[in-house]
């Protein structure tokens, strides 16, 4: 039996969201736009850049404008995000995710960011090769907390929804990961507050990324050591 995790990224491997707050707020400059509030900014973190732009600026998602701030953060994220990314992993990460791949678990990443982003940044950090399958937000048709990114995971490994679980740290992940009828693992040190995770009702939640390494054993007992 394959035992499969599907991690979110930002938030939750990767301690982005000021790097992300400072990218925004470049791309709002590049544009000749007024600087979003910070605070705003973070509550986008976890939606797809466009309907991330779209609430900012107040205007639809099939404005030109969208388009024009979603090209814009991506050529400041390669300048601006992927230099810091090894130092931007949160404590445990690098070493806990080695050693899940070390016995034997399957891991992905289910993510709100473009997979050309998330690969990149993946890959500056050290990770890529650790992670099967990626699926960014633009690989499906409706994003997180939609299940589909969930489901994909799912098809691509061919697996049931008891073979995995998600852990994100907003309610956007434990939404996509209910709906998908997977378990999940809601991370406090993230985007997203233990109340406001708890609305979304994850099976476990986790205050350290060590204690992550703890959820994902109670949720698949018998572990493989030296497997």
């Amino acid at each position: 039996m394959t035992d499969v995790v599907v991690f979110d990224l930002d938030g939750t491997l990767v301690d982005t969201p000021r790097a992300i707050v400072e990218t925004f707020t470049a791309a709002f400059a590049a544009m000749d736009a007024d600087a979003p509030d910070p605070a705003a900014v973070r509550a986008t973190i976890g939606l797809p850049l466009e309907q991330a732009f779209g609430k900012l600026l107040g205007i639809p998602l099939d404005d030109e404008r969208v388009a024009e701030g979603v090209a814009q953060y991506q050529r400041l994220f390669r300048e601006i995000i992927l230099p810091r990314s090894r130092e931007l992993l949160f404590p445990g990460v690098a070493d806990g995710l080695a050693e899940l791949h070390r016995q034997g678990f399957t891991l992905t990443v289910a993510t709100s960011k473009f997979y050309a982003s998330a690969d990149a940044l993946l890959t500056a950090a050290g990770l890529r090769d650790l992670f099967s399958v990626v699926i960014g937000a633009d690989q499906v048709s409706r994003p997180k907390p939609d299940p589909e990114s969930g489901r994909a995971v799912m098809t691509e490994l061919g697996i049931g929804p008891g073979q995995a679980v998600m852990v994100g740290d907003t309610t956007h992940d434990l939404l996509m990961a209910k709906g998908a009828g997977m378990r999940s693992i809601a991370v406090t040190y993230g985007i997203h507050g233990r109340e406001e995770l708890a609305t979304a009702d994850p099976t476990w939640t986790a205050d350290t990324f060590d204690e992550v390494l703890a959820c994902i054993r109670a949720a698949f007992p018998g572990i493989r050591e030296g497997r």
